[in-house]
């Protein structure tokens, strides 16, 4: 796992540009703290931090192919490298070295473009064509791994984190303002777009080629669903079974030492299970808090106990929480007020003292039918069988009119298209209408369910459920858990691999049909019955809780309400909100008589305010 970098442009001084590349690098160094190097000509600059997790004498980078004219940057973990090595020495490519980073050289000398469609693992790479003047690079499938590009001013710039390109001269750097109400609505923005100006995400499963100042982007996998009615539940559980050993082993592939992180939930005690057959004294590592009603601890510690699995277990306050926020707002690039990104920092953190590697359980949630939104679709997929799309628009314009009553907003949202009801638009506040009340600007922004509607448009499924599972990998997935899991590691140089999300399992997730995935009442029903037969049936069963913070109750004590409060009287409030309606909001909270939701409304202003600073006010 690693930090890449890099710059083109017409053409460039390489004394300078050598400067520039380091001090770019040195701003990621927390991805690669074991090594570094850098590639410089009259034209581009490449560099690279690294973090040895295989052929630890072997694979420094920049890489070169034999006849020095690619040069190659990578992050990332290929888990097939190995056969595509096999097939490229088939083929007449000779290797240097055992890494998987050389895979990549040679195997864009014979398949080019298609490459990145071969690849089964996590990666982002780029490729320098000396002789073509030109970079290729691609992002993987499910965007585990980031890449952001800048092309302006006759300046190209890529890396893996957006603070790479502060110190490059020809970064001009601006607030993307236009997309503070999405983020204030949603967490992030649904799109390749970032809250800086002109800089952009690759989106997963895309790759890109620059020359001459032109970036021309392209899709190279689709997810589809292939629907199989042939096969029982519990013919699926053991296709789940068989399938996650294999991709467990292969997310194994290291020379140092692999861990398992462990919450109370079922995927990552499934991961840590399947893990611990083959290393049954794997180091498995849980985060908690001194408020036992919100701290997972004493069931993953059972569990651990259970199979037999040393847990090793730390535990957040109030007061670390708090003050670890402006550091996490820098490591995280783009405002993010998620507030289980804390304990996951301190959760990495306190396993990176003990290994470089560890397995997660992102993913399993979007590919198996995880979140509770899904059984809510089921509702409504069966709601518009039953009733006319007339009858149902009709029904939503009454109740809408009526007073409230039980039954209503299920009422409501049944006369809507399913986009116009995705919950996730509207994740932070309930309508655009009340957002606006704390936004000193009118952005005149669209509505926040018009972002994801070409989503839906472009989904290949048809039945709701799916549709959203759809949805939440291009999205949500993508966008916020993929990038708090890459950042919160890589924060602490720990590497973090998830493999639910991996090519084999998407394979086999997109056979299973909808109802073995969710239902009225259920979520991950065939994952949970594969589950159910190696786990405790407590575990297997459990209902998801994420990562629970205690939060609410914190913002309520003198010390932590004053340090909100202080930045809802700051300047920077001023600049973008309405501090009279932020500092009602933060007191209706405090004193008891605010609406449900205020503590994500207030987070998420108070998580602007300090990213704000960190890159616009310090830097």
């Amino acid at each position: 796992m690693c930090g890449i970098v890099g710059f083109a442009a017409a053409k460039h001084d390489p004394e300078q540009a050598k400067k520039t590349i380091k001090a770019m690098a040195d701003l990621i160094i927390h991805r690669g703290p074991d090594g570094e190097g850098y590639y410089v000509d009259e034209q581009a600059a490449l560099g690279h931090r690294r973090l040895s997790i295989i052929d630890l004498a072997g694979g420094a980078q920049p890489m070169f192919n034999e006849d020095g004219r690619l040069v190659c940057v990578y992050n990332g973990e290929i888990y097939n490298f190995r056969e595509l090595r096999a097939e490229l020495q088939a083929a007449g490519h000779t290797f240097a070295t055992q890494c998987d980073t050389e895979v990549l050289l040679h195997g864009y000398e014979e398949w080019g473009e298609s490459l990145p469609g071969r690849l089964r693992g996590m990666f982002t790479f780029v490729l320098w064509d000396k002789a073509r003047r030109e970079f290729f690079g691609a992002r993987d499938v499910f965007g585990i791994k980031p890449l952001y590009y800048y092309n302006r001013g006759g300046h190209f710039l890529f890396g893996s984190e957006i603070k790479s390109f502060l110190p490059h001269p020809g970064f001009v750097k601006e607030l993307n303002e236009e997309r503070l109400p999405e983020y204030l609505s949603i967490e992030y923005i649904p799109g390749n777009e970032t809250m800086f100006r002109d800089v952009y995400k690759l989106p997963g499963a895309h790759w890109f080629r620059w020359k001459d100042g032109e970036i021309a982007i392209q899709r190279y996998f689709s997810i589809e669903y292939q629907i199989d009615e042939s096969k029982t539940l519990e013919d699926w559980e053991g296709e789940i079974a068989k399938t996650f050993a294999g991709s467990v082993a292969a997310h194994q592939i290291a020379d140092v030492e692999v861990g398992c992180l462990l919450s109370s939930g079922v995927d990552s005690s499934f991961v840590v299970n399947e893990v611990a057959k083959g290393t049954p004294r794997v180091k498995s590592f849980s985060v908690g808090y001194e408020e036992e009603q919100y701290s997972e601890l004493p069931y993953a510690q059972a569990f651990s106990r259970e199979i037999g699995v040393p847990s090793i277990a730390n535990k957040v306050g109030a007061e670390e929480f708090f003050e670890a926020n402006k550091t996490i707002q820098w490591y995280l690039d783009e405002p993010m007020p998620n507030p289980s990104e804390v304990p996951l920092y301190f959760l990495t953190k306190n396993a990176a003292k003990h290994v470089k590697v560890v397995l997660s359980g992102e993913g399993a949630d979007e590919l198996f039918g995880g979140y509770p939104m899904y059984c809510q679709a089921v509702h409504f997929m069966d709601y518009e069988k039953r009733v006319p799309r007339p009858v149902r628009r009709l029904a939503a314009r009454i109740a809408g009119a009526l007073p409230p009553f039980k039954g209503k907003h299920f009422l409501v949202r049944g006369g809507m298209e399913p986009w116009q009801r995705f919950m996730r638009a509207n994740y932070v506040f309930a309508s655009p209408a009340e957002r606006d009340r704390y936004l000193k600007k009118d952005y005149r922004a669209k509505k926040p369910e018009e972002w994801f509607k070409p989503y839906f448009d472009a989904a290949p499924a048809k039945d709701e459920p799916t549709v959203l599972q759809w949805v939440d990998i291009h999205t949500w997935m993508l966008y916020d858990i993929l990038l708090k899991a890459d950042r919160m590691s890589m924060a602490n140089s720990l590497e973090l691999r998830v493999p639910f999300l991996d090519r084999e399992m998407l394979a086999l997730a997109t056979r299973i049909p909808q109802r073995y995935r969710s239902s009225k009442s259920e979520t991950k029903i065939a994952l949970r019955a594969a589950a159910l037969k190696q786990l405790p049936e407590s575990v297997a069963k459990r209902k998801k809780l994420g990562f629970p913070v205690p939060l609410n109750d914190w913002l309520r004590q003198d010390r932590y309400y004053n340090m909100v409060k202080e930045a809802f009287e700051g300047e920077i409030c001023a600049k973008f909100f309405v501090p009279e309606a932020c500092l009602a909001l933060l007191d209706a909270h405090k004193n008891g008589t605010a609406r449900p939701g205020a503590m994500t409304q207030i987070w998420s202003i108070y998580s602007f305010i300090l990213w704000y600073e960190q890159f616009f006010v310090l830097r």
